[in-house]
């Protein structure tokens, strides 16, 4: 099989349903599409029932090309990451791994235009945050959640509000952003930098206002990270965590128990906001973003230096809060069900602390005049207690 055949079956993928989002090539498998957050079968003409692990083999190598440092790292690690595309028709980040000996692929397809805060319909404070001038910006969540996107929506309001210089380091580059207002410099890893550390080290050196890094994977990122914030930078950046108070404990934990309060210390002066995504599956199709955002405050800093205690945790602070625009999943995911976007078994699942989104839907059903209980036909038993007459 050779590039041009790959490039075949990967346009057929594409156009064979409606919003795809990944294409996945797993051997023992048929070919697969992502939509709507469901695999589904690609038909082939003619019929590919299952991939063999050679195919997927192939495949792989068609999609690295010649690039050995990308081999050298696929045998070394396992797994590798690049960027692909298919001129004309779409680009992709890939990643190749490999599994039980066989090597599998997925491909996520991505949007060639860059969106704004406004075309997804981000929550108001999303433009507050494209304001700041310093400090540290963290968006969490799971793989395939949005956080690029909604990077790179804050990354557009910047380029068309401001005149300064932002230097990215991703791995792969995703957005492709044009020059407007700002200045950009792209910078992939594996092409243009080694390490995030090295990438962001070197950044520091290059006179930007704004430096995004794709993600903090290691404490040598996180240091430096917060000494570009110190220094007058604005750093966006993302981590692999389920919510804002996570996020801060992980940063935390990266160090060692005699550095941690003078990380505390850093932290607290740094750190501007928290964003946490997920994607709940919305009514009728499609997925809709909730948001769990935390700023900075007195109390939020006092948490961060001393620990959060009764009464004062970082969900507690986001509750208190709401009117500046800080939420937690919880009041969001609400929203949403009160939208008519989830429906509240998808509510109740995706939420934080269930009963509070519990509580929160019987609040909004009220107020429909729907019943907040199956329970119906429910009558006092006027004989209990009372002595039998047999």
């Amino acid at each position: 099989m050779k590039k041009p055949e790959t490039d075949f079956i990967l346009t057929a993928m594409l156009d064979s349903h409606e919003s795809v989002s990944d294409l996945n090539f797993t051997a023992g498998k048929p070919l697969q599409v992502e939509t709507y957050g469901e695999l589904t079968v690609v038909d082939m003409k003619p019929p590919l029932k299952t991939l063999t692990p050679f195919q997927t083999e192939v495949i792989a190598l068609n999609l690295i090309g010649r690039d050995r440092r990308l081999i050298d790292t696929l045998l070394k690690e396992g797994s590798c990451d690049l960027s692909y595309s298919l001129p004309g028709k779409a680009r992709f980040r890939v990643n190749v791994f490999s599994q039980s000996g066989n090597y599998s692929i997925v491909l996520r397809q991505l949007e060639t235009k860059v969106p704004t805060i406004k075309e997804m319909n981000l929550p108001e404070i999303f433009n507050k945050i494209a304001k700041e001038r310093n400090g540290i910006v963290i968006f969490t969540g799971a793989t395939g959640t949005g956080k690029t996107t909604s990077l790179a929506a804050l990354l557009s309001e910047i380029n068309k509000e401001k005149a300064v210089h932002i230097v990215t380091l991703e791995d792969p580059v995703e957005y492709i952003h044009t020059h407007k207002k700002a200045t950009f410099n792209q910078r992939e890893m594996g092409t243009d930098f080694s390490t995030f550390a090295a990438g962001l080290r070197a950044a520091l050196r290059q006179a930007p206002k704004v430096i995004l890094v794709g993600e903090m994977r290691d404490r040598e990122t996180v240091e430096i990270g917060l000494s570009a914030a110190e220094t007058g930078h604005l750093v966006f950046t993302t981590l692999h965590t389920v919510d804002a108070g996570q996020t801060i404990n992980r940063i935390l934990g990266m160090f060692a128990i005699e550095e941690e309060n003078q990380i505390r210390i850093r932290l607290a002066d740094t750190l501007r906001w928290v964003v946490c995504q997920r994607l709940l599956p919305k009514v009728g199709g499609g997925r809709a973003a909730a948001f769990e955002i935390l700023g900075t405050s007195l109390r939020v800093k006092d948490a961060i230096l001393h620990g959060e205690g009764e009464g004062k945790t970082y969900y507690d602070m986001m509750e208190a809060s709401a009117a500046f625009g800080w939420t937690t999943f919880d009041h969001f995911i609400v929203g949403l069900f009160e939208k008519g976007l989830v429906s509240e078994e998808t509510a109740i699942g995706y939420a934080s602390r269930r009963s509070i989104v519990g509580r929160g839907i019987d609040l909004v059903k009220s107020s429909r005049g729907e019943s907040t209980t199956k329970l119906d036909k429910l009558e006092i038993d006027m004989g209990y207690g009372k002595k039998s007459t047999y």
